[in-house]
C-alpha cells in the first residue's frame, strides 16, 4: 500500500511541477516579461524526469509487464487534481493581494497574482472553474455510501470553486467571466446522465424552447451589460478584430515579419484612405497583441495552419468528451473561448496546459510514459534551461539600463544597449529605447538605422515620429514629412505627430504657410483622448509660432512699403 501511494505521489509530483511555473513570478523584471516562467520550466523538468524514472523501476520491480508498465492511463487525473491545487493557490494568492498581504505584479492593479496583469490571471482560474464543477457535480452522480475518498474530493473541489468564485469577480475581466459562464454551463449540462437528458427532451420540449429562448435573451442582456461596463474598451477589441481581418484578407499565408508589423501597416492603410468614424480614431490604439489568438495565429503563421491547429484541438476534445473527461474538456473549452478576446497562449503556462488538457483528452492514454520521457529528456537536452537563464539575465540587465534610460543618461544607456543588443535585436521596446537614446545625444543615423529595426516588432507610431525628427535634423525635409505622416495615418487620434508637422512646416528652410496653419488649427482644435499639461504647451507654442510669423509678415510688408 506504501509503495501504491508513493507511485501516486511521485506521478502526481512529476505532472505538477512543469505546471507550477504558472507561479514563477519574476517581480524584478519588466513588467509583462514571462522569461522566468520559462527559467522554473528548464529548472524542475530534470527532477519530473527522475519521478518519471522512479515510477517506472517501481511498476517494474512489482513484475507488471512491459506494456503495462509503461503505459499512462490516469494522466487525466493526476491533471485534474494538479490543476485543482494550482487553483487554490492561485486564488489565495489573489485575495492575499486583495486585502494588502501581497505585492501586486502590477502598479496598477491591486490583484494579478502571479501574473502582471488581472486579464490573464482571471483566464486561468476561468479555466480551472469547469473541473471545480465537474469533480463536484461526479460525486453528487456517483455518491454511494460513506466514502471518504467521494467526501474528499467533493470537499476539495467546492473548496476550489468557492475560492475561484471569491476572487474571479473581483478582476473585472468580462472576457474570462463569460469563458467560465460558458464552460461551466457546459460542464453542468454534460454531467446529467444521457438517459435523463433523453427523458427530459422528450418531456419537457416546449419548456426547453422557452428557456433557450429566456436563455437567450438573458445572454444578451449580460452581453449588452459587459459592453456598457467599459464601452471604449469593448469598442477598441472590436476595431482591433477588424484591422486584424483587412491584414489576413491581405495576406491569407501571413507575414514573415511578425504581428507588429502586419498590424501596424494594416491599421495605417486604413486610416490613410479616410473614410473612418469618430470612434474608430477615439480608439485605435497600438497594441501588443491582436487580443484574439485565432486572429494572430491567422496573421503570423497563416490561415492553413490555424485550421490545422484548432481541427487537432477539437479532434482531440471530441475524444475526450467521448470518454466522459467532462472536466479537461471544459477546461479546454474555457480557454478557447477566453482566447477568443484575449491572449493567453503569449504567457508560457498557458501554452503547457493547453498541452497537458489536450493530451488528457486520450493522447497520453497512448503514447505512455516512455515518449513523455523523451520529450522531457529531449528539451533539457537541447539545453533550453541554460538558454533560458542566459536570457532571463538579459533582461535584469535591460531593466537595470531602462533606469538609465529613464533618468536621462543616454550616454550612459546606450553603452549598457549595445552590449544587450546582439541578445535583444527583436524587441520592439529595447529598440525603441536604444534608437530614442541615440536621438538624444545626436547620433541621427545609428538612430533611424535602430529604430527602422523597431518598426518591425511595435505597433507604437512614436518610433515613426523620432524617425522623422533625426531626418528633419539631417535636413531631409520631405522624408521627415513622409515618416510623420505615417505616424498620423497610424494613429490619427493623437495630437503630437500634428505638431511636429507644424514645427516643420514653420521652419524657415521648408517653410509652408498653407500646411502650418491647417496643422496649427488641428492641434488647436482636436479634442485630445487624455487631458495634460503636454498638450496645453504645444498649443501655446503654436500660438507663438503663428504670432511670430504674422509680425514677421507685418514687418516684411513695412519694409516694402517704406522702399
Amino acid at each position: 500500500m506504501i509503495i501504491q501511494y508513493m507511485k501516486y505521489g511521485l506521478t502526481f509530483i512529476a505532472l505538477c511541477l512543469p505546471l507550477s511555473m504558472v507561479c514563477a513570478a519574476s517581480l524584478e523584471l519588466l513588467d509583462g516579461e514571462t522569461i522566468g516562467q520559462w527559467v522554473w520550466f528548464g529548472r524542475v523538468l530534470p527532477f519530473a524526469v527522475g519521478c518519471i524514472i522512479t515510477v517506472f523501476l517501481i511498476q517494474l520491480c512489482e513484475k507488471e509487464s512491459w506494456k503495462k508498465a509503461l503505459k499512462f492511463p490516469d494522466f487525466f487525473v493526476y491533471l485534474s487534481w494538479g490543476l485543482l491545487f494550482l487553483g487554490i493557490v492561485e486564488a489565495i494568492w489573489g485575495m492575499r493581494q486583495l486585502y494588502g498581504f501581497t505585492v501586486s505584479g502590477h502598479s496598477r492593479y491591486v490583484m494579478t497574482g502571479s501574473f502582471f496583469n488581472p486579464g490573464p490571471y482571471a483566464g486561468y482560474l476561468a479555466m480551472i472553474l469547469p473541473i471545480c464543477l465537474h469533480h463536484y457535480m461526479r460525486v453528487l452522480n456517483e455518491w454511494k455510501g460513506e466514502s471518504k475518498a467521494l467526501k474528499i474530493e467533493k470537499m476539495v473541489a467546492a473548496m476550489a470553486g468557492i475560492l475561484i468564485l471569491c476572487v474571479l469577480p473581483a478582476t473585472m475581466s468580462r472576457s474570462a467571466w463569460i469563458a467560465a459562464l460558458i464552460s461551466c454551463t457546459w460542464v453542468a449540462y454534460m454531467n446529467r446522465s444521457e438517459c435523463k437528458r433523453r427523458i427530459l427532451w422528450q418531456k419537457y420540449k416546449k419548456q426547453y424552447f422557452c428557456c433557450g429562448l429566456l436563455s437567450l435573451f438573458i445572454i444578451l442582456a449580460v452581453v449588452v451589460g459587459l459592453f456598457l461596463l467599459k464601452p471604449d474598451s469593448a469598442l477598441g477589441r472590436l476595431f482591433m478584430w477588424k484591422i486584424a481581418l483587412n491584414a489576413i484578407i491581405s495576406h491569407p499565408c501571413g507575414y514573415l515579419q511578425g504581428f507588429a508589423y502586419a498590424f501596424g501597416q494594416a491599421q495605417e492603410n486604413y486610416f490613410s484612405q479616410g473614410g473612418y468614424t469618430v470612434w474608430e480614431e477615439r480608439v485605435a490604439g497600438s497594441p501588443e497583441y491582436a487580443f484574439n489568438e485565432y486572429l494572430e495565429l491567422a496573421i503570423t503563421k497563416g490561415v492553413f495552419i490555424l485550421v490545422i491547429i484548432l481541427v487537432f484541438i477539437i479532434v482531440n476534445w471530441w475524444l475526450g468528451c467521448k470518454q466522459r473527461r467532462y472536466g479537461i474538456c471544459g477546461a479546454i473549452f474555457s480557454l478557447l473561448v477566453f482566447s477568443f478576446s484575449s491572449y493567453p497562449m503569449h504567457i508560457p503556462a498557458f501554452m503547457i496546459t493547453l498541452i497537458c488538457l489536450v493530451l488528457a483528452c486520450g493522447l497520453a492514454d497512448f503514447i505512455g510514459k516512455p515518449l513523455l520521457l523523451l520529450i522531457y529528456l529531449f528539451i533539457v537536452g537541447m539545453g533550453l534551461g541554460k538558454e533560458w537563464q542566459q536570457k532571463e539575465n538579459t533582461c535584469r540587465s535591460w531593466a537595470n539600463a531602462k533606469i538609465l534610460y529613464r533618468t536621462g543618461a543616454y550616454k550612459a544607456a546606450i553603452k549598457a544597449y549595445e552590449c544587450l543588443y546582439p541578445k535583444m535585436q527583436k524587441e520592439g521596446e529595447f529598440l525603441f529605447e536604444y534608437g530614442h537614446s541615440l536621438h538624444k545625444v545626436g547620433r541621427y543615423y545609428e538612430s533611424n538605422k535602430i529604430l527602422n529595426k523597431a518598426r518591425l516588432y511595435t505597433t507604437d507610431p512614436v518610433a515613426l515620429n523620432i524617425i522623422g525628427k533625426n531626418y528633419k535634423e539631417l535636413h531631409q525635409y520631405e522624408t521627415a514629412e513622409f515618416f510623420f505622416w505615417k505616424s498620423v495615418n497610424r494613429l490619427p487620434g493623437r495630437i503630437y505627430p500634428y505638431y511636429l508637422l507644424a514645427k516643420l512646416y514653420a521652419d524657415s528652410i521648408f517653410c509652408n504657410l498653407e500646411k502650418f496653419e491647417e496643422m496649427k488649427r488641428i492641434v488647436l482644435t482636436k479634442e485630445p483622448k487624455v487631458h495634460s499639461t503636454a498638450i496645453e504647451e504645444m498649443r501655446r507654442e503654436m500660438v507663438e509660432i503663428g504670432r511670430e510669423w504674422d509680425n514677421g509678415g507685418e514687418s516684411t510688408r513695412n519694409t516694402n512699403g517704406s522702399q
